[in-house]
């Protein structure tokens, strides 16, 4: 398979005729018929985000307390992340693909994973520099080393810092998955794709899009309300 090709199975030619006149945006014909590639595409758009996620959260965190330690290394940890951002997701699938396979989808997941680490690392790095020096020097009196200091006090007030990041690095990971449509493994971007190669498949192609929406927001609400039942004592502050 060559690296521009398409995995366009189950997707229609054309629109159907029973579709009405011309080539609407909206089709319960193309639905029903497309029901399970539909609902492979939109598991495999989520599945990959959330794998890109995790994996970019256990390297950022450890990154941003390398950072919020080592002083001297903040500007080059902040740099080379933001570096990684700026490369074209095109150029940067271009490059990871020869090296880990033309169709594999462990290509996909490591561009994914480099551009989350910007977002998250900068979010945990703002969380830890944002705890109080008179907690830090509260909790040092009472006999907590750098690693207690850090599991028991610094980590658990950054977190808000942290669900902010994690928010944003996985809405924006939901519309980059789509990008990966150029080697047959985007997800949901595959459908939008393979619309553009159908005739300007309108129905395909929004179907595509309003999953895309829809999965970022449902997403992006579980992580909020994931993080307000980690940080009770923000919703104590703000009822005061």
């Amino acid at each position: 398979m060559s690296f521009l090709s398409w995995d366009l199975a189950a997707s229609p030619l054309a629109a159907p005729a029973d579709d009405g006149p011309g080539n609407p945006w909206f089709s319960w014909r193309y639905l029903s018929d497309n029901a399970d590639a539909i609902l492979d595409k939109l598991i495999i758009h989520a599945e990959l985000t959330a794998e890109t996620v995790l994996i970019a959260l256990v390297v950022a965190v450890p990154l941003a307390v390398v950072a919020y330690w080592i002083r001297p290394l903040t500007g080059p940890i902040l740099a080379l992340s933001g570096v990684l951002y700026t490369i074209p997701s095109l150029a940067l699938l271009a490059m990871l693909a020869p090296l880990l396979g033309t169709t594999n989808i462990a290509s996909v997941l490591v561009a994914l994973v480099l551009y989350a680490l910007l977002v998250l690392v900068r979010n945990s790095l703002a969380g830890l520099t944002g705890v109080p020096d008179e907690v830090r020097d509260a909790a040092a009196g009472m006999g907590y080393g750098r690693f207690g200091r850090l599991f028991r006090i610094e980590l658990p007030l950054a977190l808000p810092g942290i669900i902010t990041g994690l928010r944003l690095a996985t809405v924006s990971t939901v519309a980059l998955v789509t990008v990966g449509s150029i080697i047959g493994q985007g997800g949901l971007g595959d459908l939008i794709l393979g619309g553009f190669r159908n005739n300007f498949y309108k129905a395909q192609i929004l179907t595509g899009a309003i999953l895309c929406v829809a999965l970022a927001l449902v997403l992006d609400l579980v992580l909020a309300g994931v993080g307000r039942l980690l940080t009770p004592w923000i919703r104590g502050r703000r009822a005061s």
